[in-house]
């Protein structure tokens, strides 16, 4: 892909991140937009070299996206390509690089995160509290808005790194 059609690329998808923060649950579907947000998450993260050639993004749970999330499969991360995948097993979430975690109650969150310990592996979910139980990224609803926090202790745990683009969005960012 040449250079100039990248950074096009990069612009556009800058401006749908700056842009998505202020879009109503009342315009599109909320599951919609939480799909553009989880696209733009795995857009400006820093994911390890020897990753290959998909990026892995997994529901993990009852799947609230639907056809929502199917619109991400195949589309461009870096050189890498979006595999959209669904599972109800902790165990299968291995393969995965995104993992958004669907309704967790009780220990939940818990038990995924010691799933994927020392895993690179860019957790996500919308639950209250979910950032200050050690998931990276939190999405939230609030006025109609869809908002998010970000624990940085969670992204370097996974060997990651966001973007200070993407951090500068976030209505809170934990240590």
């Amino acid at each position: 892909m040449p250079r100039s059609t990248r950074m096009a690329a990069w612009c556009l998808s800058l401006a749908l991140l700056a842009f998505a923060p202020a879009a109503v649950s009342d315009d599109l579907p909320e599951y919609r937009l939480k799909a553009a947000f989880l696209y733009n998450f795995a857009l400006f993260t820093e994911w390890p070299a020897d990753l290959g050639a998909t990026l892995n993004l997994c529901v993990y749970g009852r799947d609230p996206f639907g056809e929502e999330i199917d619109a991400l499969q195949g589309k461009p991360v870096g050189a890498r390509r979006i595999v959209v995948r669904r599972f109800t097993s902790i165990e299968g979430l291995s393969v995965c690089q995104v993992v958004f975690i669907v309704n967790p109650s009780g220990d939940g969150i818990s038990r995924v995160l010691s799933a994927l310990h020392g895993a690179s592996v860019l957790t996500v979910a919308d639950a209250p509290g979910a950032a200050r139980q050690g998931v990276a990224l939190n999405m939230n609803l609030v006025n109609n808005k869809i908002t998010f926090e970000a624990n940085l202790t969670a992204v370097r745990a996974a060997n990651l790194t966001l973007s200070s683009k993407l951090l500068s969005l976030a209505t809170e960012v934990l240590p």
